[in-house]
């Protein structure tokens, strides 16, 4: 079994999921009492969004960069980034760091083609939907990605910062996304991708018709994954 080396606390409520669920599935494969082996590495969000703010990407590679590090010296074999937006980085960090970087957006395409999808919404920061670091990834497995209008990603930009990061779910909230997911609807999709960790904690299936995809069970599948074969 390979040690993971997660990179957390962006933020920690989806952290503390990815830790419960890598751990479960790891025992629903082996069985007794065995669990997996990871070390987690929790950043303060708030240094995050400090440099966010002042539109400073590099600072926040270089807290990741160090977080990596710090796991690898402490015998993680494979890095996972806990949030879809940090995956931005991923091309820059492989070429410093000497283990892998499971990729949340290759995993993910790997789920839509299986289910044979080829259009898909994508939901997630603005940095995420707006960005082409995770939609290049879909496009290079033959999958379109439609995003919502400007106010709706507005909108889902503050409802993380504001609400889904420090725990709070509402339902007026959930509501909101539930239309988004429907305009993306009219406009042909026929998938979501919830590409942020925190968007499961508040939408979930039985509030859409079409499949969503959790990035966040399926990156944590995809350690499981990697861990064990």
């Amino acid at each position: 079994m390979k040690t993971i080396g997660l990179v957390g606390g962006t933020g920690w409520i989806s952290s503390a999921e990815y830790y419960r669920i890598i751990n479960e599935e790891t025992n629903r494969r082996l069985g007794g009492l065995e669990f997996s082996k990871c070390i987690l590495y929790s950043i303060n969000y708030g240094e995050i969004d400090s440099f966010n703010k002042n539109n400073n990407r590099v600072g926040v590679y270089d807290l990741i960069l160090d977080a990596s590090i710090k796991l690898i010296n402490s015998g993680a074999e494979g890095i996972l980034l806990c949030a879809n937006t940090l995956h931005q980085f991923v091309d820059k960090l492989e070429l410093v760091l000497n283990v892998p970087i499971i990729h949340i957006a290759n995993a993910t395409a790997n789920q839509i083609k299986q289910k044979e999808i080829q259009k898909v919404g994508l939901l997630g920061t603005k940095q995420t939907m707006e960005m082409n670091f995770y939609k290049s990834r879909l496009n290079a497995s033959g999958i379109e990605v439609y995003v919502p209008e400007l106010d709706d990603r507005n909108f889902i930009q503050q409802t993380i910062s504001n609400e889904l990061i420090k725990g709070i779910f509402l339902e007026k909230s959930r509501n909101r996304f539930v239309t988004i997911c429907n305009d993306l609807i009219n406009r042909g999709v026929e998938g979501i991708i919830l590409g942020c960790t925190e968007i499961p904690l508040l939408l979930k299936q039985e509030n859409v018709n079409i499949p969503l995809f959790d990035t966040l069970e399926i990156h944590a599948m995809a350690a499981v994954d990697f861990a064990l074969y």
